[in-house]
């Protein structure tokens, strides 16, 4: 069975919510049945598959946001929160 196509919003959404420091708060449920990227009421919120252990859950939010503003993955940091669901990554300039 294959597994359904992940939901991200288009970069400009995400890069638009940033700070004027390139940072973006996101929140994050691990364990999630279906992965995502989704803005609600103005908040960042990413559901991975991966359990939040060995910093599994974190690697994934960072592959998953880096693919939905179309950049590698190397190119997102995390800035704070690596054993939170709250988490503050920096992301690439536009280019």
């Amino acid at each position: 069975m294959a597994r359904p196509k992940v939901e991200l919003p288009p970069a400009a959404a995400l890069r638009a919510l940033a700070d004027a420091e390139s940072r973006l708060a996101v929140r994050v449920t691990p364990g999630a049945r279906a992965e995502g990227v989704a803005i609600e009421q103005g908040r960042v919120q990413v559901k991975v598959r991966a359990k939040p252990e060995d910093g599994k859950a974190t690697a994934a939010v960072i592959a998953l946001v880096a693919q939905a503003l179309g950049v590698a993955a190397s190119r997102v940091d995390l800035l704070r929160g690596a054993t939170s669901r709250e988490k503050l990554l920096r992301l690439p300039p536009e280019g």
